[in-house]
């Protein structure tokens, strides 16, 4: 019969007879649910996260207090899925989560998509029902190949049981090879149940899959070149940097062109903030100096990068005048939005280890480009445009305390070898605003997905990963919004049961703020189906839930924090608890909006600083925009 297409796998896999023949006989004899604990082991993994269910418990009945991996009971799927990303970007190791089949699947189908996007390596191990059900409807039956197609970097569909370390073997590979990515291995009960004769290693068969890494051709001699001609260049560093673990080549050249650096969401810590040439986030809401440099640069380097549209703005005024290296392992991100000069495919840090030598030389011939008139452009919009926040009005009715003021204070107090990480919303966007990360890996969020409800777990596998690699002597805080955080609030079970005591700061404004923020600016005030009534005010609360109440329900510390002072002693008390989880609850104004900011579509020409201030358009174009001739959004940006 033909070989089915993803999307026709189960309706189109073959019955299998009720006996199949065995040919390998060398190896020790077990199950193919044995097979894929072992293979597991044996492929170095420590921390897996998962939820059993009926077809997938023959695995779970071969996890036992011998098993080499601690596994940590989440209480929802989607939960496990982000937990391995958390547990997947604070190590740098392959994520790994285990769940059944049917709704078991389809829960983790948003992390799975939160990982593709973000381009983090996880392995998901789900269910499936035996190979003679598959087509039929069965019970707790769902095609989570073909669902998962289009959101997975691959997947697999096992159906014997000798296939299992094989696939295994292969699947944590495709996952942290290349441009890693999530890979699904959808496990029949057939192959659970079926004998196998296992060993160790197993020669993986991948035809066809084999990740640049080297630049190839004159492309380095090119890009050097660009540089030695540049008298405004810009290092546009994404998340791919991240994962290559590049940042001291980043740092490197840097410091060799005396270029800036600016980064995507992802990539914030890569080089420290205290370095002078870090400007900070570019794009939506990024830095005045780090917008304005790339949309003035003539050079801007794309590393690790894919020009989202949340860094872009309108995609055709994006640094116009610039020529473009962009450097990516994903050869199917050079040119897919921006067109570059000189496209380079290849690992990170080993195009930079061969890049940074080749500038050396054209320095070396051609000195160095004289940088100065340009540096003193960026400091200007540095000193005339700092990041800074109003203070809330009226205070007695929407709360005492400025969000990012307690954002500032929770990276003040903070232990410097801190774990950040955030949900979705203004909080994740104040959050990296407003932290001082000096430390790669130190910063995790839902970037590309933009997954509410991603932070809790992704802090309890922080957590795990903390624990597993640094000895647990980096402390993990989670800064949530109280509607991100309430989409996966009973993770709390958790967290205090698998003995992962993180810190949850929950910036309640009690209402959806980026959603409000947007209605507020571009629908007129029309706060629709926005407000969560979870905390008003202190004499009059409305508290659904009582998050300190919550905390305490699940045996964790709960505190509430209205003012400033008593925002400093919760602060204080919380990073002296070590022994379980701690949240609390600031009560915030809900009407503070995160600044600068570009509106969905505009150029980043458009940025405002603040309402009606806009420091890269000229003063004609100001008033135009003003006027609201430039369209909707920017003027309703203004009129706010």
């Amino acid at each position: 019969m033909a070989t089915p297409t993803p999307l026709q796998a189960f309706s189109g896999v073959p019955k299998a007879p009720a006996t199949e023949k065995q040919s390998i006989v060398d190896g020790e004899k077990m199950t193919g649910a044995q097979a894929l604990v072992r293979a597991l082991e044996d492929l170095g993994v420590k921390d897996v996260f998962g939820i059993p269910g009926g077809a997938i418990l023959p695995v779970y009945n071969a996890i036992n207090q011998h098993t080499k991996f601690r596994f940590v009971l989440t209480r929802h799927e989607q939960a496990a899925g982000h937990a391995a990303e958390g547990y997947a970007v604070a190590t740098g190791k392959v994520g790994v989560c285990i769940v059944t089949s049917g709704p078991g699947a389809t829960n983790v189908v948003t992390a799975i998509a939160d990982a593709n996007m973000d381009s983090i390596p996880m392995v998901v191990i789900t269910g499936q029902v035996g190979v003679g059900a598959i087509g039929t409807d069965a019970f707790q039956e769902a095609d989570i190949v073909g669902i998962t197609y289009p959101v997975a970097k691959h997947s697999y569909l096992v159906t014997n049981a000798q296939d299992v370390p094989r696939v295994l073997a292969e699947a944590y590979y495709i996952a942290g090879s290349g441009r890693p990515g999530p890979v699904v291995v959808d496990l029949t009960k057939t192959a659970q149940n079926g004998q196998m004769y296992y060993s160790w290693p197993q020669r993986m068969i991948l035809p066809g899959y084999s990740p640049t890494t080297k630049a190839h051709g004159h492309v380095l001699s090119d890009a050097a070149k660009l540089f030695s001609q540049s008298y405004r260049p810009v290092l546009y560093v994404g998340g791919g940097a991240v994962r290559s673990n590049a940042g001291k080549q980043v740092k490197e050249l840097a410091d060799l062109t005396g270029a800036p650096i600016v980064t995507t969401l992802p990539a914030r810590g890569i080089v420290p903030d205290s370095d002078p040439k870090v400007l900070g986030m570019l794009g939506m809401h990024g830095t005045i100096a780090a917008t304005g440099a790339v949309q003035r640069c003539d050079l801007l380097v794309a590393i690790g990068s894919r020009f989202s549209d949340r860094v872009t703005g309108r995609l055709d005024s994006f640094a116009p005048a610039a020529r473009v290296i962009h450097i990516d392992i994903d050869p199917a991100e050079i040119g897919k939005n921006r067109q570059p000069d000189v496209p380079i495919v290849g690992d990170v840090a080993e195009v930079l280890d061969d890049l940074i030598p080749e500038i050396k030389r054209q320095q070396a011939i051609h000195s160095k480009p004289n940088l100065k008139p340009w540096w003193a452009q960026i400091n200007e919009w540095r000193e005339k445009y700092p990041t800074t926040y109003d203070e809330p009005q009226d205070a007695p009715v929407d709360g005492s305390l400025s969000p990012q003021w307690v954002v500032e204070q929770l990276s003040k107090n903070a232990d410097p070898e801190t774990i950040w990480v955030a949900g979705v919303g203004q909080h994740q966007m104040w959050a990296s605003q407003l932290i001082d990360f000096e430390h790669p890996h130190s910063w995790i969020s839902s970037g590309g997905l933009g997954t509410m409800g991603f932070g809790l777990p992704a802090a309890i596998g922080a957590k795990v990963g903390s624990q597993r690699e640094f000895n647990g002597r980096k402390p993990v805080w989670l800064i949530d919004g109280d509607g991100s955080f309430q989409m996966t609030s009973e993770e709390l079970a958790t967290a205090l049961l698998d003995h992962t005591p993180i810190k949850i700061a929950i910036i309640n404004n009690s209402v959806y703020g980026m959603v409000r923020q947007w209605q507020t600016l571009f629908f007129d005030h029309h706060y629709s189906a926005t407000s969560l009534n979870d905390g008003e005010n202190r004499d009059d609360i409305v508290d659904v839930p009582d998050f300190v109440k919550l905390a305490e329900a699940y045996d964790c510390v709960g505190m509430r924090a209205f003012t400033k002072d008593e925002a400093l002693e919760a602060i204080k008390k919380a990073n002296a608890i070590n022994d379980r989880p701690v949240l609390i609850d600031f009560r915030v104004w809900k009407d503070a909006m995160v600044w600068p900011m570009v509106p969905a579509g505009a150029s980043n020409d458009e940025v405002a600083y603040r309402p009606g201030v806009r420091p890269l358009l000229s003063p004609a174009a100001q008033a135009k925009a003003a006027a609201g001739s430039t369209g909707n959004s920017v003027a309703a940006a203004d009129a706010a």
